[in-house]
């Protein structure tokens, strides 16, 4: 068989395998279920105010970490899993950073304050996950709609939105990660994630049809 001749399998051969490696790839996210914590983890902190990218760089860090800001440069975190040991990380960057931090433990025991505090959790990580959810249905959906409204049928294109999912994926665990106390609207995320993998593989597919197998639209079936 000529290289020309296989040409077409090799690049099936390759889409499907990379679409199967990154399915494997993607780590499995477990169901939520509310954790009480052990107690609170209160943090306030000082940085200089010059230039504004350290501010904004610590600010960054903790609500990655899934803090709860009570009021500018004062936050709170649930004390389960490592989150203790990632705000100790933080804290060493912020005297990095010629900035000062003081870290106290609040034991619960507080009913109304724990419950308005999960509450508080609860409607954060509820509004990463409508996010995600307006990202698959205002962005990627549409994305593919265009694409085959301009009859753009190409392997790069294909790979190119295969990577938009990929960072949508990435984003949700996160928010599962720091999702302590199990907010509404995951079951939702959940089905959109799953329409959107639907429809970009009926896309890769329909690439695959188009242009006989060797992913690029200049070539007639």
């Amino acid at each position: 068989m000529s290289p020309t001749a296989r040409e077409p399998a090799r690049k099936k051969a390759s889409v499907e395998k990379g679409t199967a490696r990154k399915k494997q790839a993607r780590p499995a996210v477990t169901p939520a279920e509310p954790r009480l914590p052990g107690s609170w983890l209160l943090l306030t902190y000082k940085v200089p105010s010059e230039p504004s990218r350290v501010r904004v760089s610590i600010w960054r860090e903790l609500k990655r970490l899934g803090a709860l800001y009570l009021q500018q440069a004062v936050c709170v975190l649930p004390d389960v899993g490592t989150v203790g040991e990632d705000l100790l990380q933080i804290r060493q960057r912020i005297d990095a950073l010629d900035g000062t931090s003081f870290f106290f433990q609040v034991p619960l025991g507080d009913e109304e304050q724990d419950a308005t505090l999960i509450q508080s959790f609860k409607e954060m990580a509820g509004k990463e996950y409508d996010e995600i959810i307006e990202e698959c249905q205002t962005k990627f959906v549409k994305e593919i709609e265009f694409e085959r409204f301009r009859d753009n049928y190409t392997f790069e294109e294909a790979e190119e939105i295969r990577q938009d999912l990929e960072k949508i994926h990435r984003w949700f665990g996160k928010v599962v990660e720091r999702d302590w106390f199990g907010a509404a609207g995951r079951g939702e995320c959940e089905q959109w994630l799953a329409t959107c993998e639907t429809l970009l593989e009926e896309f890769e597919n329909d690439v695959y049809e188009r242009t006989s197998g060797t992913g690029r639209a200049d070539v007639e079936a």
